[in-house]
């Protein structure tokens, strides 16, 4: 901003400067275009505003979304070139073409300071609902528990976004805590070095962010909900048609399903909102992740359930500020490894081969041209059934320990020859959950919790 000389003359004969910046603006970049694709720090002119991009957008008018938890940076005022209007009106809903450039991912960093220990015991609370396992107070969890994800945040509705988490009412859950306890029991196990989490979705709660307004409250509710608690992050548990691939959509480093590419950009905006001690886990199920080696979506290589391996995008989207992935090894049919056997639940065989997977990379859909890059080994933790009461492919201690010396330790593999060779950074292991894991005497905690910490 300069000072200018007026063409009045104030009382007296003084010469009066007034502010001009306009003269002194920003030049303006290019206009903005409802067609066009933006990543993150693209730069656009709107209005005579210069706005830059957070994330990937495509047909999200800068001046409407350029709030706290939108996909534009309001740069100020400009002047000169740009600031044009858009040849097609500004819309809300995902574009009728779908976008072709993927978020942008930067190369792999070191692993972020979480303050995890460096293999944890992650364990899941059902602190919503009740089941044949009891309710357990956040108070009365024991320390070894290392991730403690709340189950479950929910939706309103499928597609709403809207995401709302309250305890267990007394009259399902004799015993619950006050709402005031509660939350003085998480900061007392933040306090103690422990990471309390919000785990959204579940069996019951299916999550379709189809529009980037569904995205935006979603993001606007879990934020709400970590901060009326004090959270640490949030832990994603979609299942059941939450993430559905669109046809033709094939390549994991290009979404373009508006349910995938807006989920992406929610976790973008809750990452860059809460920064680097924020705390992201995943818990898909095998049919979501391992089963892309075979069957990619219903995509040219087989023509499978759209659900096939859609979780993929989102991992390699997410996957330098993922802190943990830890697949559900349970509830599931048989796998394809990387030796191209079949690979099913109730033994150490299975969680070495879906684990490797992650650990090494693997083709999508048999395609070389469509990689699915192998993850840091401090990303990755593998999920087991705490009891037989748990789920399906519950493994007795011995055979889980026998999975994790392999993985760890390149021993006791068995038949299966492990292609990601050693991983001493091995995050550690998740159960289904904290809860079960109480009524039969605490096996899961007990067993492996020591196991984990002898590891080094």
């Amino acid at each position: 901003m300069i000072l200018a000389l007026s063409a009045a003359l104030a009382a007296g004969g003084s010469a009066v400067y007034v502010a001009s910046s306009a003269s002194a603006a920003e030049a303006c970049a290019p206009a903005w275009t409802s067609s066009a694709v933006y990543v993150k720090d693209d730069r656009a002119s709107y209005q005579s505003h210069n706005y830059q991009a957070k994330w990937w957008t495509q047909n999200e008018n800068p001046a409407t979304h350029s709030g706290q938890w939108d996909v534009w940076i309001d740069q100020g005022a400009c002047g000169g070139g740009g600031g044009g209007t858009p040849t097609t009106p500004p819309t809300t809903t995902p574009p009728t073409t779908p976008p072709t450039t993927p978020p942008t991912t930067p190369p792999t960093t070191q692993p972020p300071a979480t303050g995890l220990p460096k293999h944890a015991l992650i364990g899941y609370l059902h602190a919503s609902f009740a089941n044949g396992s009891g309710y357990l107070r956040m108070a009365d969890v024991p320390d070894d528990w290392d991730i403690i994800d709340l189950a479950f945040g929910e939706p309103t509705s499928p597609t709403s976004g809207d995401i709302r988490f309250t305890l267990c009412p007394a009259t399902e859950c004799p015993g619950v805590e006050s709402e005031a306890a509660f939350i003085a029991a998480i900061r007392a196990k933040r306090q103690a070095g422990k990471k309390v989490l919000l785990s959204i979705g579940g069996a019951n709660g299916q999550v379709q962010l189809t529009t980037t307004a569904a995205r935006d409250t979603f993001v606007r509710s879990v934020s709400g909900i970590i901060d009326k608690y004090g959270l640490d992050g949030v832990d994603v548990d979609f299942e059941g048609h939450s993430l559905s691939l669109n046809t033709g959509d094939t390549d994991v480093k290009n979404p373009t399903t508006p349910v995938i590419v807006n989920l992406i950009a929610a976790l973008k905006t809750l990452k860059a909102r809460y920064g680097a001690g924020f705390v992201l886990t995943m818990a898909p199920e095998t049919f979501f992740v391992q089963l892309g080696y075979q069957y990619y979506g219903s995509g040219p290589w087989g023509g499978q359930d759209p659900r096939a391996g859609s979780y993929l995008p989102v991992i390699y989207a997410m996957r330098n500020d993922l802190t943990v992935l830890h697949v559900q090894d349970y509830n599931s049919g048989s796998i394809v490894g990387l030796d191209d056997q079949y690979h099913s639940m109730g033994g150490a065989d299975f969680h070495i081969a879906m684990t490797d997977m992650l650990l090494t990379g693997f083709p999508v859909a048999g395609n070389t041209a469509n990689m699915f890059p192998a993850l840091r080994a401090d990303q990755v933790a593998f999920g087991a059934p705490s009891s037989v009461s748990a789920g399906n492919g519950y493994v007795a201690p011995a055979g889980i320990q026998q999975a994790v010396n392999c993985l760890v330790k390149g021993v006791n593999c068995g038949g299966y020859r492990v292609r990601s060779g050693l991983n001493p950074g091995f995050r550690g292991l998740m159960t289904w959950s904290i809860n079960w894991d109480r009524y039969y005497n605490w096996e899961f905690r007990t067993s492996h919790g020591p196991f984990l910490d002898a590891l080094g």
